[in-house]
């Protein structure tokens, strides 16, 4: 009488699942607080001239987007062809950038307003007046660290 039985067949154990469910919820966890959304819909269209000279932004999130361009063809009914303003997600005149740089700067920390970049998004067909428009009203609100954004020189 032996202790082992030597010819039963042991089957391998079934693989447990039960972790799966939480590392699945992590990743998902994960990636919904790293991902950033766009804050706004482009309402104008943009085609940027290309740059000379390219300078990478440090911190995105300091940044405020001023856009200018014709209306998309889904705004153009309403609205007309001819250039327009777009600050967050609505038409606005150059009388009303100075309220929208203070709520933007209100919403930043008090540390950040001095680093609060305005970005001038412009379409290449647009005219310039109205960039010296935007760019003499933000003057006015003391607004005076602005960037234009532009393509990269096709190489």
């Amino acid at each position: 009488m032996s202790r082992f039985k030597k010819g039963d067949k042991k089957e391998m154990p079934g693989i447990t699942s039960s972790s799966l469910s939480d590392i699945v919820f992590m990743l998902l966890f994960f990636f919904m607080v790293t991902t950033q959304m766009r804050e706004t819909e482009n309402k104008v269209k943009v085609t940027t001239p290309e740059a000379s000279e390219v300078v990478k932004l440090e911190r995105k999130d300091l940044n405020a987007y001023i856009n200018i361009g014709s209306p998309t063809l889904a705004y153009q009914a309403q609205y007309g062809t001819d250039a327009r303003i777009q600050l967050n997600d609505s038409f606005r005149t150059t009388d009303d950038i100075r309220d929208f740089i203070a709520a933007e700067r209100d919403a930043r920390s008090e540390a950040d307003r001095q680093l609060m970049t305005v970005s001038i998004r412009a379409d290449q067909d647009v005219r310039m007046g109205i960039v010296t428009d935007v760019k003499q009203e933000l003057r006015r609100c003391s607004a005076l660290k602005i960037m234009y954004s532009a393509r990269k020189p096709a190489k």
